[in-house]
């Protein structure tokens, strides 16, 4: 089985973004390939900002019931409730990381589902938090191992 991938919600969003070209086909086949392997996690968080940016920041906004379709599909990827130990770590994370608090939470909630790899176009590609590597699948050249661990 391949390794657990967590997907921020900038994946999510290009993944139903009409006007992202080459961005949301790479969102779309990447998410095809983790829904397949039944690897793909996210949080209610990821959830949360996908549907405000989807339904009132993109050009071209998706209809709300859609927005709320894909919620309850990408919602069997929540396999942890966000807990008062997930803020508390993301609290950790973002002074230790020198992170805003709200990516340190998606870091935290990647880290309790065990994900190898983070998904998303915010963070860092090739830096690795709290032993999670951050990778943007949205570009087409990808870091090597070069791997700088912020824990």
């Amino acid at each position: 089985m391949s390794a657990v991938a967590f997907v921020d919600s900038s994946v999510l969003i290009y993944t139903h973004d009409l006007d992202a070209g080459v961005k949301r086909e790479r969102a779309v086949a990447k998410l095809r390939e983790l829904w397949d392997s039944g690897t793909g996690r996210l949080s209610v968080q990821v959830l949360q900002e996908f549907y405000v940016n989807a339904t009132q920041q993109l050009a071209t906004p998706i209809a709300r019931s859609t927005a709320r379709e894909v919620i309850k599909t990408y919602g069997v990827w929540i396999r942890r409730a966000t807990t008062v130990e997930t803020v508390t770590r993301a609290a950790e994370l973002s002074e230790l990381a020198r992170m805003s608090f709200w990516d340190a939470l998606i870091v935290a909630a990647a880290e309790e589902v065990d994900a190898a790899e983070l998904l998303s176009e915010d963070l860092n590609d090739g830096q690795a938090i709290a032993g999670i590597k951050v990778v943007n699948p949205l570009k087409g050249d990808h870091l090597g191992d070069e791997v700088h661990d912020l824990r």
